[in-house]
């Protein structure tokens, strides 16, 4: 068992009202101890003293459990046998209070029954008849009493650092969840905005550099496009960052989809149509829809070699719909499902509860279906 904390207060305040008790009686001339009363007083503060000492070595030293129990274990004996009023003896309770929290419920409740039998055994020893005695028989009723009021207080304590404990674990667990899909969005909104203006660029550079002698205009054409492509990138970037800052404007679906169609890419061709009212559909839909048809042309262009690319987007009441198709070399989805693209896209799609259905073979096209439900909120704004 792990070890816990104890009550600070307790003992201390225990020690505190024993010595104060003590010496009270000393002074008073009221309680008859062995031996002579002046050497009795020191070594009764003396062992007091050790006791309060204790408590401050052993907030230092944790790991000595054992050694600190034991040595409580002598002093308290100790004060017991040298204090002339009798008081002492509640500091027994702290036997088992202390160890709770150092060794666990079981050494307590054994701790606890060992010294309801020291008493008993000293009273059997000393006081032959004691259970006729009503002062002795009320200090063991309250010792039990006490021990079992000690051990209960410490169950409540160490329960309330136990679920401490677990709380800060599981609020760590959290925190490393949610930094992990923060990573995760960052590397999809990176793949997604800037790999798809990176590969336009790298396609128009290409262009410009094959066309370079052989068509000087559609080199310049394809480098102007490529300056098209680092304006968009840069709109991206700046768009994100408004994101993280929480200032971010949201343009509507067609707007963003209308993009895709007016990169002045000459290859492939684009065409958007979209059809439906985007109201109630929440920003994390909309982005997922988005984001998978900008995948889908960026693949169309990057490894398909298409002519033509055709987008289209449904918005019902219930659910969106789009489309992409392609007339490129297709591929065997299997073969591409490690690719970081489209499991950004699952991912992303995913956590708006939507599916995606890819249609592809060598050779035949490919058609990318996304199915997005509208969300909740919207439609508890519309109530």
């Amino acid at each position: 068992m792990a070890a816990y904390q104890p009550v600070r207060w307790v003992a201390p305040l225990l020690y505190g009202t024993v010595l104060a008790g003590g010496l009270y009686y000393t002074v008073a001339g009221l309680g008859n101890g062995p031996g002579p009363t002046v050497w009795r007083t020191v070594g009764f503060v003396a062992a007091v003293g050790a006791l309060f000492a204790l408590e401050a070595v052993g907030r230092r030293r944790l790991a000595a459990r054992l050694p600190l129990l034991l040595a409580r274990c002598g002093l308290i004996g100790a004060v017991v046998l040298l204090d002339a009023s009798g008081l002492s003896q509640v500091l027994f309770v702290l036997l088992p209070f202390t160890a709770y929290f150092a060794f666990g419920r079981t050494t307590a409740l054994a701790l606890g029954a060992l010294c309801l039998a020291g008493l008993l055994f000293g009273y059997v020893l000393t006081a032959p008849g004691w259970y006729r005695d009503l002062e002795r028989v009320s200090d063991l009723l309250m010792l039990s009493v006490g021990l079992v009021l000690a051990i209960s207080m410490a169950a409540v304590a160490v329960g309330e650092q136990r679920a401490r404990r677990e709380l800060e674990e599981y609020a760590s667990r959290v925190a490393g969840l949610s930094a992990a899909a923060e990573r995760n969005r960052l590397a999809r909104d990176i793949h997604d905005s800037l790999g798809h203006h990176l590969t336009a660029m790298s396609v128009q550079l290409e262009m410009a550099s094959e066309f370079r002698a052989l068509d000087p205009d559609a080199a310049q054409r394809a480098l102007t496009e490529a300056r098209q492509s680092v304006k968009l990138a840069l709109g991206d970037v700046r768009q994100s960052v408004r994101a993280l800052r929480d200032e971010a404007a949201h343009p509507t679906l067609s707007t963003a989809l209308a993009g895709l169609a007016q990169g002045g890419e000459a290859r492939p061709r684009v065409t958007v149509e979209v059809s439906g009212d985007q109201d109630g559909y929440g920003a994390a839909e909309l982005t997922a829809l988005y984001r998978a048809a900008q995948e889908g042309v960026t693949n169309a262009r990057r490894h398909a070699r298409a002519t033509r690319v055709t987008v289209v987007v449904r918005l019902t009441d219930d659910t969106a719909r789009l489309v992409v198709t392609d007339d490129g070399r297709g591929f065997a989805p299997d073969a591409a499902a490690a690719g970081f693209g489209l499991l950004g896209m699952r991912e992303r799609v995913q956590l708006v509860a939507g599916s995606v259905d890819i249609d592809s073979c060598p050779e035949s096209g490919t058609r990318l279906t996304v199915t997005v439900p509208r969300g909740t909120a919207g439609k508890a704004g519309e109530g």
